[in-house]
């Protein structure tokens, strides 16, 4: 059995993309976030420290895509979860999905996206 903190649209306004507008303004992007990682210590203690602050987690990937100016979805989201693997040794495995909510496309789509995996 593995242990997971979900973390479920986080908006964040960034630039992002290839086009000519998109490198000029930002625009609203949602990322869903899940970290895989023992957090049985922290269950029975009640204690912070015994696990991942999702707090700072969530901070570090808004500071990530915001900073970044990334052309790609796929490069944003490969950075945000690299990062995230980053923060705490006992964290197993990151899963970042990091969605365009207004995707510049002539099809009507409620959103496009990518999803990152990366494990230790």
């Amino acid at each position: 059995m593995s242990d997971v903190i979900e973390l479920r649209g986080l908006q964040v306004s960034a630039i992002v993309g290839v086009l000519a507008h998109e490198r000029e303004r930002e625009q609203p992007l949602t990322l869903d976030i899940d970290i895989e990682r023992p957090f049985d210590d922290a269950a029975a203690t009640d204690d912070l420290t015994a696990t991942t602050d999702y707090a700072a987690v969530l901070q570090l990937a808004t500071r990530v895509v915001r900073e970044g100016k990334f052309l790609l979805l796929e490069t944003l989201a490969r950075r945000v979860a690299s990062e995230i693997l980053d923060v705490d040794e006992a964290i197993r495995a990151v899963s970042v999905s990091a969605r365009k909510l207004r995707p510049p496309v002539a099809e009507l789509v409620a959103t496009v996206g990518v999803r990152c995996s990366l494990t230790r």
